[in-house]
């Protein structure tokens, strides 16, 4: 760790992680309701364990690229963080926030906790991943203000590089881009039109810088290439990413009552979306293979290589399957929109965050990596990890496969209801696969107490 004020970044990983552990239990929770539909009823009925996963899942990979950021621009500006205390500050009313909305969702009604919060002041609340009580997404607004802040003061009193332009680019993109959460018009048609400027353009769009940006940062540090080779790279991702996200954001436009030709455009370009995904894999290899040193920490080049493969198979290649207007008329809405939401935000996000606190977690604890016999569990609970989504998705795949066929095209089509009957073999294969997940995530966890002769520290 170059910069005393890096140190900012170890509360928001250690969060981040917290976060993690606790979505997984509830998708633990989702996996067995679907298959035994009374589990944990009334307590915590489906729509709230749903509303939880979702909410933990975003808010923890918010956390990820904060603390992801307070490491990376230091080091990018060359000069110290313009307001450690202001970053500590925000990490507190952020996390205070977040845990007191979903301590909301989980103790009081729904439609409660919309009247204690303000939402007929503006009625923001009751749409799906946006499900935030007013006062909190104003908390949000606040937070990300504050962090844009100080992170535009520490780039403008230093160095300014590719990297941390892109990434400050994509965290501007994504503070904008919420602020359509507050847009909740009566016309169910422009509701949807405009909810996917929060949704998509987070995912599909700015995220896709954040992550790009964070996963050059870690290939510079690990493989030593020169750095204005990989920000050609970086320059021809990012412009890939855009031009095919921002309008592939018609592949959710296709049956809602926007006009025809939407169909044609999310066509065009969603099926253009796995071309940067397909580029960053390349990038992510090529960088290794071009190394000029091994760096001591390989559970950091393990996940950004795993990074680069994931979010190319599930962003991409599932993304693909059903991104066409004549596939997506039978296919939306079904598991397999599932399978991809699965593996695309696993592959793309989960474990970028995951590859920078593996690089800079043994940095801020004083080392240069952690212990070989550290790294050996870190690099388990990976494969532990990835080829359990992998099979989380294959299942989800099968099951929406099966549901298309049985509800949608076939000549007797069944109620929905005795389709999930017909489909729960999968649902009881994917609970299994996700009890693996959590074991690779019970190793990660463990990778952190393991001791060992750890490398000693050196500025990369």
């Amino acid at each position: 760790m170059k910069y005393s004020s890096q140190s900012v970044a170890m509360p928001y990983f250690i969060a981040a992680i917290g976060l993690f552990v606790g979505q997984i239990i509830f998708g633990l929770a989702m996996g067995l309701q679907y298959v035994v539909g009374d589990f944990l009823f009334p307590e915590i009925p489906f729509n709230v364990a749903r509303m939880v996963h979702t909410n933990l899942l975003i808010v923890w990979l918010l956390f990820g690229f904060m603390g992801a950021t307070y490491f990376l621009v230091p080091e990018e500006a060359e000069t110290e963080l313009y307001s450690p205390k202001l970053a500590l500050l925000m990490f507190w009313v952020f996390l205070i926030a977040g845990a007191a909305t979903i301590l909301g969702y989980l103790l009081v009604p729904y439609s409660t906790l919309a009247e204690m919060t303000g939402n007929n002041i503006l009625a923001t609340m009751g749409r799906e991943f946006l499900e935030q009580p007013l006062i909190t997404k104003i908390g949000i607004v606040i937070v990300a203000l504050a962090f844009l802040f100080n992170i535009t003061m520490t780039m403008l009193k230093g160095r300014k590089t590719v990297i941390s332009i892109v990434l400050l680019m994509g965290l501007w993109g994504l503070a904008i881009f919420f602020l359509f959460s507050f847009y909740n018009p009566g016309n169910l048609v422009k509701d949807k039109f405009y909810w996917w400027w929060v949704v998509h353009l987070w995912v599909e769009g700015v995220w896709e810088l954040i992550m790009a940006a964070i996963l050059a940062f870690v290939l510079i540090k690990v493989t030593g290439v020169d750095r204005e080779v990989i920000e050609k790279w970086l320059y021809v991702i990012i412009t890939l990413a855009l031009v095919t996200g921002l309008i592939g954001t018609g592949h959710h436009y296709f049956w809602i009552g926007t006009p025809e030709y939407w169909q044609w455009l999310g066509s065009i370009f969603s099926a253009l979306e796995p071309i940067p995904f397909f580029a960053m894999t390349v990038f992510a290899f090529n960088m290794v293979n071009r190394r000029r040193r091994e760096h001591p920490n390989k559970a950091a080049v393990l996940w950004a290589l795993g990074t680069g493969v994931m979010a190319f198979l599930g962003a991409g290649v599932w993304g693909f399957l059903h991104t066409l207007a004549p596939v997506n008329y039978y296919t939306h809405g079904s598991q397999i929109t599932a399978a991809h939401g699965h593996m695309a935000f696993y592959g793309a996000y989960v474990l970028v965050v995951l590859t920078i606190i593996s690089y800079a977690m043994p940095l801020l604890r004083g080392r240069a990596a952690n212990s070989e016999r550290s790294q050996v569990c870190e690099m388990w609970a990976f494969w532990l990890m990835t080829i359990s989504m992998v099979f989380i998705t294959l299942f989800l795949t099968a099951a929406g496969i099966l549901q298309v066929w049985l509800q949608r095209v076939s000549d007797t089509p069944m109620p929905f209801m005795a389709v999930q009957d017909q489909i729960a073999l999968f649902y009881w294969m994917r609970l299994w696969a996700g009890v693996v997940f959590a074991a690779g995530l019970v190793t990660y966890l463990a990778s952190f107490f393991v001791k060992g002769d750890s490398k000693p520290l050196i500025h990369a």
